[in-house]
């Protein structure tokens, strides 16, 4: 059987534009709270998601597809979010910008099927023979290393782990050295190591070991010493996306000359595709692993060409696929590429397989709140009237502009040597960064100067 091992993903930051979403919001009628998960507003939008929700759920969304149309800056990109976060934390979310499917590099049918695989994910359950418990000493040694002559590299490693219950010490080879380095592996670290494939995880650090180093603020999660025996059966459970799992079996297939290249940015062999569907295939089979379907989100959905729209229609079509969510700001206009001109630039074809939720502009209150939460995830103090004077700006001009001035201001508010924002510093941000229609009525004063 192919070997498949865990793919790690970069941890979001903290402060990003969406990170503050929880899920819809609802109460248990599917009725939306006015503040609730991060979501402000949009009411009947954020129900109609929520009965899409319920759909998912009972299986019913089978050839099926939402579309977002509203105009900018009304939280479009926000509900497809929240409908991934409704549908459980480890469901695959895949967000891209239609633009970003024509590349030099890739066929825009291979983008396409690449984006479809990251958004179909496989929990995989298996019990495995694992050593677990706290590192209660550790020795690597070290000799010159193969790849390069100046530098010395671990070749193998003496470990030693305790329980409660149970101690033993362990003598592993290059790999796990390695890893035991490379993760930074200290005394009173509570660690895993999968004695099939050898992976080391660091689960935390042991309260109260005796002899572990401890600080006031940790970032590492703090666990009670694991009870039982060290060597033990342990069911693991991992969700990877299918494009997880094409990517680690491909990249096991390329020569050693392809060992320094961004594989990512490569075509996947369609062989290795009806592999790794073979794998899971089996595993599903012998109840080892069940598949998890994710939400492919594009936005900017009109900027796609009658290629893309009939493969998406065909995917939509198909025994597995996954959620199809698209987001337009447009209204009647031509499909790229060509003559014909279709309500959001969809040929109508496609429409007619979408459930369209509108979403509408925020009102005053809503802008108030939405900006009130993107202030408290960046941490930033405002007062009273800076917050009056950001949604009056809001109003008169655009959600996003306002939310942007967020930072600048914060940054005229320091040189001032305050740490709240005042209105006077909103003011000055507002006047050093034009808005869209101030940019406009700046290109139509100044149009005989610009280069055309």
């Amino acid at each position: 059987m192919s070997e498949i091992r865990e793919l790690k993903r970069p941890i979001r930051e903290k402060a990003s534009i969406h990170s503050h979403i929880k899920g819809l919001g609802l109460d248990d009628n599917g009725k939306a709270k006015f503040i609730a998960d991060g979501l402000v507003g949009q009411a009947e939008a954020r129900e109609a998601a929520g009965v899409v929700v319920q759909l998912i759920k009972q299986g019913k969304m089978s050839g099926k597809g939402i579309l977002f149309v509203g105009p900018p800056g009304t939280g479009k990109t926000a509900l497809a979010v929240a409908i991934a976060r409704e549908l459980g934390e480890d469901t695959p979310f895949t967000a891209i910008n239609a633009s970003e499917i024509y590349s030099t590099e890739l066929k825009k049918t291979e983008i396409l099927t690449q984006l479809i695989r990251k958004s179909i994910g496989v929990r995989i359950r298996e019990k495995r023979l694992v050593y677990e418990g706290v590192v209660k000493d550790r020795k690597i040694k070290v000799a010159r290393s193969r790849l390069n002559p100046y530098s010395q590299a671990p070749v193998e490693a003496q470990i030693t782990l305790t329980t409660k219950d149970d101690e033993r010490t362990l003598s592993v080879g290059e790999e796990i050295a390695q890893q035991l380095v490379s993760l930074g592996v200290k005394k009173g670290d509570v660690i895993m190591i999968d004695a099939q494939t050898g992976q080391v995880i660091v689960e935390g650090k042991a309260k109260g070991f005796e002899g572990a180093k401890t600080y006031d603020i940790e970032t590492t999660k703090v666990l009670e010493i694991p009870t039982g025996p060290v060597r033990k059966e342990k069911e693991i459970t991992t969700t990877l996306t299918l494009n997880d799992l094409d990517l680690n079996l491909a990249a096991r297939n390329l020569a050693v000359t392809a060992i320094f290249s961004f594989f990512t940015e490569r075509e996947i062999n369609e062989d290795v595709r009806k592999e790794v569907d073979r794998l899971v295939k089996d595993w599903i089979n012998q109840g080892r692993a069940e598949l998890v379907v994710g939400v492919l989100f594009i936005d900017d959905a009109h900027t796609l060409d009658l290629e893309a729209f009939s493969f998406l229609t065909r995917a939509l079509e198909s025994e597995l696929a996954p959620i199809l969510i698209l987001a337009t700001n447009r209204g009647l206009t031509k499909i790229r590429g060509s003559d014909i001109e279709s309500p959001h630039g969809i040929p109508l074809d496609l429409l007619d397989r979408l459930l369209i939720i509108p979403t509408r502009p925020y009102n005053a209150d809503e802008i108030k709140e939405i900006i009130k939460i993107r202030a408290d995830e960046l941490e930033i103090e405002l007062d009273p009237q800076a917050l009056e004077e950001l949604t009056k700006i809001g109003v008169e001009n655009s959600l996003r502009y306002s939310v942007q001035l967020l930072e600048p201001s914060l940054i005229i508010a320091q040189r001032n040597n305050r740490s709240i924002i005042k209105v006077e510093d909103v003011v000055v941000a507002s006047k050093l960064f034009s808005d869209v229609k101030r940019s406009v009525k700046f290109v139509k004063e100044y149009e005989n100067l610009l280069l055309k």
